[in-house]
């Protein structure tokens, strides 16, 4: 779709709540905004505003040109679907701060013209070479100002100057640090350093980018991590020097690792928003997962909690106020526990869809699968849906259903659990087997003999009652020749969809190998 083209401009004051997410494309996104977004988005649907997507690519040393496609799939698959963006426009595009470069020099010279900002020369050397100094000596880390109120000619006289100068703010001595906060309160900030507003390479950096974007897109409310409470200084600073309201400011609670450290994609698969769809998790899941993390449950009319939720009851409850500020921990047993209740939940047919994309990548089935091995696979998704919390367990359990009677491996654990019994077992099982009658319509429910209520009774009688084994133990040789493995869907109704004649085909290969 092409982008909707407008001039910059101020928006009109409006009640209007529009909030927005700002993701930079250097990589698979991060889920911390799924996380951003769906709190975004839960006060926006509320109040009836707007939900912005920017595309920060500004840091073009570690801009990845696919990361912007699978920032726009991952946020559609969870269903966190903005009204203005790159992909739709909207009234103030261009929403890719790349292609809004020359929005942004009119506010830097003005900075210049009013001494409120300077050029600096220093070199990457010189700066490492100053931290380094003011760490050994224990001072404030920050920017010592040798450029401030010198010419390019009086700056390249002394050692560390670059020919391709930064633009930097004039942080004031009565700079404000205190802020109020929907989520915290009233906050304090530290002091800010001369930050650079202006790369070398002519692109703004985010502290300047998004001061200007926020505001010629009309945000009224900023929600972003608290790791980016020490800089609001410099954005309220940015904001009264060029005469504007800033926005509300609301700073969410960092993702947590379970050793309390700050969720990242270099240390944890599950901080990459991707991960969760290869991992087989369904996107409603995720989002109440998402949700809970900094947000308590639902209050029934009782007073009992709830903590299964849909975006839609998030949303309608939503409140600021309600946000808990501390840490939350990532607890990925939690999500598997909320991934299995959802999967329960599912239609069978939804569920039997679901399943196809993890069972395509796994060459169970292929692209474009008969009707009737969809057929088989519904009564095959009918027997495991309450037996997995991720779609690609259904890989093993699906598999056995698909294969060729004599290409069933059988798994070296399941053939070690075979007792010395196992021989009589399976003898038994093909004999009474062998005198079901398979005719019919069959495949679960059918009018057929060959019928897992039919074939559980015959068994037992032959080999609980006939051979004196024990319920727990008489049935392991069926369900090791059947699947081939030593845990798989229920057992008749198992030997039901794959029929007679490949039942006892598989019966017998077990058999000859003993």
């Amino acid at each position: 779709m092409t982008e909707q083209t407008a001039p910059a401009t101020t928006p009109a004051p409006d009640a209007t709540p529009r909030l927005r997410v700002a993701p930079s494309p250097t990589g698979d996104p991060h889920v911390g905004t799924a996380y951003m977004s769906l709190f975004n988005l839960a006060f926006v649907r509320q109040q009836g505003g707007r939900f912005v997507l920017r595309i920060e690519d500004t840091d073009r040393a570690r801009f990845r040109e696919d990361s912007e496609s699978q920032v726009f799939d991952t946020l559609h698959w969870l269903g966190l679907t903005w009204d203005e963006g790159p992909d739709i426009g909207g009234p103030f595009a261009p929403y890719r701060q790349s292609e809004r470069l020359d929005n942004y020099r009119p506010y830097v010279d003005r900075l210049l013209e009013e001494g409120k900002a300077y050029h600096c020369w220093c070199t990457p050397q010189r700066l490492a070479e100053m931290r380094e100094m003011q760490q050994k000596t224990k001072q404030p880390t920050g920017y010592d100002r040798l450029c401030h109120g010198k010419t390019r000619e009086e700056r390249a006289e002394l050692p560390g100057f670059s020919e391709t100068p930064v633009v930097r703010m004039l942080i004031p001595d009565d700079v404000p640090l205190t802020f109020e906060d929907l989520i915290r309160g009233t906050v304090s900030a530290p002091r800010p350093d001369d930050q650079v507003i202006l790369k070398a390479d002519g692109f703004p950096t985010y502290h300047l980018a998004v001061v200007v974007d926020d505001h010629e897109m009309g945000i009224t409310h900023v929600v972003r991590g608290e790791e980016w409470i020490s800089s609001t200084p410099k954005h309220i600073l940015l904001y009264q020097w060029f005469g504007l309201e800033p926005p509300k400011w609301a700073h969410m609670p960092l993702l947590r690792n379970t050793d309390k450290s700050k969720i990242s994609k270099r240390k944890n698969p599950a901080a990459r928003l991707t991960w969760f769809q290869e991992e087989g998790y369904l996107p409603e899941a995720l989002v109440n997962f998402l949700a809970l993390l900094a947000y308590p449950p639902v209050i029934e009319a009782d007073g009992t909690e709830r903590e299964v939720f849909t975006f839609e009851e998030f949303s309608d409850g939503f409140d600021w106020k309600k946000v808990n500020p501390v840490g939350p921990i990532f607890d990925l047993k939690k999500l598997d526990w909320l991934n299995g209740v959802y999967i329960r939940e599912l239609d069978l047919g939804d569920f039997t869809s679901r399943l196809l994309p993890f069972l395509e990548r796994d060459e169970v089935l292929s692209g474009s699968p008969s009707l009737g091995e969809l057929g088989r696979l519904k009564a095959v998704a009918e027997l495991i849906q309450t037996r997995i919390a991720h779609l690609t367990e259904a890989t093993a359990l699906v598999r056995p259903f698909f294969v060729a009677d004599d290409a069933l491996e059988i798994a070296e654990d399941a053939r070690a659990q075979l007792k010395e019994d196992a021989p009589q077992v399976l003898d038994a099982a093909l004999e009474t087997l062998g005198d079901i009658d398979d005719t019919g319509t069959g495949l679960l429910g059918s009018e057929s003999a060959w019928n897992a209520a039919t074939i559980e009774a015959a068994l037992r009688e032959a080999i609980v009652d006939g051979l004196g084994i024990k319920p727990k133990f008489a049935f392991g040789p069926l369900r090791t020749a059947v699947s081939g493995q030593r845990v798989s869907p229920p057992l008749f109704e198992s030997m039901e969809i794959l029929g007679k004649t490949s039942t006892l085909a598989r019966l017998r290969a077990l058999r000859d190998t003993l």
